[in-house]
């Protein structure tokens, strides 16, 4: 894989995608924004890929946002088009079928906050800042941050982040859901890799299968979650993986997980 605005590291089951455009704080452009799709698409495809960490290169930024100089000259239908991009290729990292980490190193504000909450999980450096500033250029957000911002922390408090326009801190998103944990700058990429290790561990169907009955059950009632969990957890049950980790349960070995 060879692009002009990711780096790719491939290695234990981990594939690392780092978005590299340092100088403009990683903002997202319409180039990266098919970059991140493209990259997606083979780790899709890629059977030695068990886990995948995104972040941000150098030490300041995540993901900025998306590139103002670049969306200040759309008129309306350009916009809806630019935005239509955004959602699509999250939509592609949140439904990718192996479990993704957002590593976040620095500021993830407007695209980069949402980008991270495409991800599953959110691991965040000290001097992680997230935010939705997009109220302060005359605009909402436009990746899906009204959407997923509310399901992560609730209504109330992503309408205050909205509204206001206010920047939180690493500490203050974990406090209200928005990260799963907070770490030193420099131990943050090692602390992903840590948990991708051990995600990769794990048996890959089964992992599959979790993350869709949870994206999938919070968009239904009850009763037609659990029944959706229930044809699942049965699906296990057709998988070499289930009959391996069972039976290394009995004789108290790890088990082998080979993804079928």
């Amino acid at each position: 894989m060879s692009f002009n605005n990711l780096l790719i590291e491939i290695t234990d089951g981990t594939a690392i995608v780092t978005v590299n455009r340092p100088a403009a704080l990683n903002a997202l452009t319409v180039e990266v924004l098919e970059e991140l799709s493209a990259a997606f698409a083979e780790l899709t495809q890629d059977a030695s890929v068990a886990c995948v960490i995104l972040t941000g290169s150098g030490a300041k930024a995540f993901v900025a946002g998306a590139d103002i100089a670049a969306m200040q000259s759309l008129d309306a239908v350009s916009a809806g088009f630019f935005a239509r991009l955004g959602h699509d290729v999250l939509n592609v990292i949140e439904n990718f079928p192996k479990p993704v980490i957002a590593a976040v190193n620095g500021f993830a504000l407007g695209g980069g906050c949402e980008l991270a909450m495409a991800c599953d999980i959110r691991i965040v450096a000290e001097n992680a800042r997230f935010g939705q500033p997009e109220v302060n250029l005359g605009v909402i957000p436009g990746f899906g941050g009204t959407l997923r911002l509310a399901r992560l922390v609730g209504k109330g408090r992503a309408k205050e982040l909205i509204f206001t326009g206010d920047m939180i801190n690493a500490q203050e998103a974990y406090r209200i859901g928005l990260a799963n944990k907070v770490v030193a700058a420099e131990e943050l990429l090692a602390t992903a890799r840590d948990m991708a290790t051990k995600i990769a561990t794990k048996a890959p169907i089964a992992l599959r299968f979790a993350k869709e009955a949870i994206d999938n059950g919070l968009e239904m009632d009850l009763d037609r979650a659990g029944r959706f969990e229930s044809n699942l957890f049965g699906l296990c049950f057709a998988t070499a993986d289930q009959k391996e980790g069972m039976q290394a349960f009995l004789d108290k070995r790890p088990a082998k997980f080979v993804g079928r």
